[in-house]
């Protein structure tokens, strides 16, 4: 079993990285993005629906996430569907859906 990585206090580059994460989420359609692909897979037509956003900001915006690794997309019947691809935002949305007073 590995050892657990050093808090991100004691590792700069560790702090980098969260930051990275924490600055690509930090805009607030890509925020709703993550938090609605959190409850499950969905194509750009679908999350724009939901949301009531212009689609094609909606492609730049998870394009956005994707060049981070947060999301990933694969083909289905002709459509990209998205997805979380780092399992840790799950954890990220709920601590800020339990802050947001």
């Amino acid at each position: 079993m590995s050892a657990p990585p050093p808090p991100v206090y004691a590792d700069p580059e560790r702090a980098e990285r969260v930051a990275a994460v924490l600055k690509a989420v930090a805009h607030p359609l890509r925020l709703r993005l993550v938090a609605l692909l959190c409850q499950g897979d969905e194509t750009v037509g679908g999350l724009a629906g939901r949301l009531g956003a212009d689609p094609v900001i909606v492609s730049q915006q998870l394009r956005v996430l994707r060049e981070h690794g947060l999301v990933a997309a694969a083909r289905e019947d002709g459509f990209a569907r998205y997805r979380i691809a780092e399992e840790n935002l799950r954890g990220l949305v709920h601590c800020m859906e339990r802050c947001r007073r």
